[in-house]
Parts: structure tokens; sequence; C-alpha cells
């Protein structure tokens, strides 16, 4: 028997029908001998529908307000999982954020989890109970209802896993696992068995949307093991993992120590619409790098691959960074305002670019996987304009029309096209 959050996103419970979808995997779970605690989503398209109607009614509106209403779309879905639960003969109750208690501090709807209270939780699953709980908020100091910000429901069911010592999060959605790139793209992309929350976590970060960082980061600080799965799967259909034997369908999000053969390279993320801007000429001296990207930093502007290079003379220095595409106006005239502070001679750049990363924990035992990455790259003709490395990652700027076929030359260079042993 196995202690087990199973949370639902928004397109998993759009509609009854679909609730009662989700319930029969949660019913699956408990029929095995499972204790069971459930976190929902609210219904697809609720909460931005929430959010137009405050808007509505007032642009300049009390952000506690605003948690207050945009909170309630969870709570229905709540009510209607505990209801279909108890219909099909499952002892279900709902709770909200409040309830458990999920507290948070007073960051209207971008609070972050201080603490859960998993005490009642604990009992009434040992009790052979269901609780199904409002991902998405918690509880201020102040005792006002408060909302986590985007991806908050993934966060809560990590948060609530870890508060209930729970065995595995399977995060249920509209995709059946994490896969080694967009299978839009490559459609030979494999669907991985297991990633480390490291890998996970970069792939979060470069572009992966299927599961949020902010969750990523909560499973890997806590041990919680993540369980990556689709809602539209038939419940009552046998349980097979991605190579075909029984088990667990999806990928496990784990610790890299339960991943006995290291995969060099794990995936190929693509990152599109990213631009590029280069300070010439900056004068090379203590602070100039925080004050550029402070000057950004004051205006919201988030900055991602930044590559300096200095002058023979060592008195000026070349800055490269990029934004996104969006935000690629706004910095140039920032950048601009601050020029007396930085002292730089001018400002060039382009929007369009494609990030292309390739991550893996194996990276750091196998010397290399940068320079092969160059030359798959190059014996496609496709030119680099940055290149930036971590530990288990490599990342590369290159022109956008150029993205999908790297991505595609990547894949196979690798040897991803080949499905898992």
């Amino acid at each position: 028997m196995a202690r087990i959050v199973v949370k639902f996103g928004g397109t998993s419970v759009a509609s009854v029908e679909r609730i009662r979808q989700a319930a029969r995997h949660v019913k699956r779970e408990v029929d095995a001998g499972h204790e069971v605690c459930v976190v929902v989503s609210a219904m697809s398209g609720k909460t931005n529908e929430l959010v137009g109607w405050v808007n509505e009614a007032s642009a300049l509106h009390d952000a506690r307000e605003y948690d207050a209403v945009v909170a309630s779309g969870e709570q229905v879905t709540a009510g209607l999982m505990a209801i279909v639960l108890s219909e099909i003969g499952i002892q279900s109750r709902s709770f909200a954020g409040w309830q458990v208690p999920i507290h948070t501090d007073d960051a209207h709807g971008a609070a972050r989890i201080v603490e859960i209270d998993g005490t009642e939780l604990d009992q009434r699953m040992k009790d052979g109970w269901v609780p199904v709980i409002t991902g998405f908020q918690g509880v201020s100091p102040h005792n006002r209802i408060t909302t986590l910000g985007r991806g908050g429901s993934d966060t809560s069911a990590v948060a609530v896993a870890a508060a209930v010592k729970a065995d595995r999060c399977d995060i249920y959605t509209d995709v059946d696992g994490v896969y080694t790139t967009d299978p839009r793209i490559v459609p030979k992309a494999q669907r991985l068995s297991k990633i480390s929350f490291e890998e996970m976590l970069e792939m979060a970060s470069l572009g992966a949307k299927v599961l949020m960082i902010r969750s990523v980061e909560m499973a890997m600080a806590h041990k919680v093991r993540l369980l990556v799965r689709s809602t539209f799967d038939d419940p009552d259909a046998p349980q097979l993992a991605p190579d075909g034997t029984p088990g667990v369908p999806g990928t496990l999000v784990c610790d890299e120590d339960e991943i006995m053969e290291k995969q060099i390279v794990s995936g190929v993320t693509l990152a599109k619409a990213e631009a590029k801007i280069t300070l010439r000429d900056v004068k090379d001296k203590p602070g100039v790098a925080a004050a550029i990207f402070g000057a950004l930093a004051d205006e919201g502007i988030i900055v991602d691959m930044i590559v300096q290079n200095i002058a023979d003379d060592g008195a000026t220095t070349d800055i490269t960074f990029t934004v996104p595409d969006s935000e690629y106006d706004k910095a140039v005239k920032t950048l601009q305002n601050a020029g007396e502070r930085i002292e730089y001679a001018r400002i060039s750049g382009s929007k369009g670019g494609a990030k292309i990363s390739v991550v893996g924990v194996g990276m750091r035992s196998h010397a290399g996987v940068a320079s092969s990455m160059f030359k798959a790259l190059a014996d496609k003709g496709i030119n680099i304009q940055l290149i930036t490395t971590s530990e288990i990652k490599t990342s590369v700027l290159i022109d956008e029309q150029y993205a999908e076929l790297a991505v595609r030359a990547l894949h196979t260079y690798y040897g991803l096209d080949k499905k898992e042993s």
C-alpha cells in the first residue's frame, strides 16, 4: 500500500464528464489499497474568466478581493469531485486551502506556501477517506484567502504530498509524460520512463511546459517523487510503463540516484522569440554589470543568456544578452535612459532568435558534449550566435528559421529517436 497525492489540471476537470473520468483514476488507486488525496485546479478557462470579471469591475482592484474571487474556481471543482467520488462509493470530502490549512505569506496573487498542517488530511486518509483539496490557494497570516500565482495547483499538490509524507505525487494532465523533445517537431520523440529533478527543472525553465518550475523546485527540495501521466488514458486499462512492461504509466521525476543508466543527453528543448541585445564598448569597471542588469530588473525585464567579451586594452567590454522578443523595445529604451550611468558607446540587437538546449545529467561525466553539439549544427549549416553552458545543459542562440531543423538534427545525433532499452 502506498500513499499518493493526485492532482488534476484544468483540462482534466473541464466538465462534469471529465471529472467523472478523473474520479475513475482515483477509484483505481483506492481499489488497489492505496491511501489517496486529490488536489484540483479550476475548470479549464474558468480562472481567466474570473480574472476578466475582476478587471471589468475595477482596473485598480484590491488584491485581497482579487484572490477571494479567483479562488472560487477551485472550490467549485473540489466540491464536484467530492460529489462524484461519493457517487461511485468512495468516502470523500472537499477542503478549501484555508480549511487544511495551507499557510502562506500575504503576497496576494503570488503568495508562497509557508507551512501545511497535514494532521487532518493524514487522519482522513488513514480512516479510508479521500480528501479533495483546492489547489492554487491558501490562507494568509491575516486569515485572508490567498492565491499562489501561475502554476499554483502543481505547487499545492507537491506541498501537500510533502506534508502528508506521500510516496508519490501524480500530476494528471493532457500529455502522457515527459518526452525527449516536442513530439510536434520530432514525431520520433520518445517518452521517458524516468528523469531527474535537475533535468526536469532545466527543461521546464527552457520551455518544456509539462510542469511548472516552482513545483519542480519544491519537489526537489522535499524529495517528493512526481509522476506525469495522462488523464485521458483509460482508467481500467492495464497499467504499462513506457517500455511496454507492466508498471506505472507516465514519466517519473525523481532523485538522480533512482536512475540506474544515465543518458548523456535526456532531452532537447526549444524556446522561440528570443531577442539579442549587445552593448558595445562598455567601460570595464566594478559595478557596471550590476548597473545594466539592475536597470532591466527594475523594469521587470527577464534576462536569459549573458556573454561578456573584454577588449584587448582591458578598458572596455562588449556585453551581449537575450530577452524575450516582446521585451526587446522596452529593454533598449531602458538602457538608453540609463546611458549616463552605464557608459557605453552604442546598442545593437535583433529579434527573432531561438534558443536550443541539450540537457542531461550524464553530461557531468562525459567530455565533449558541447563540441559535438556545435559539430551537429555546423553539419546542417546552422550558425551559432551565443553559447551558454551549465553542469547539465548547453544552450545556443540561432536564427529562428533554423530552430526546428536544429532540434531534429540534435535529437537524431544524440540517439534520442530510439526507444529506451
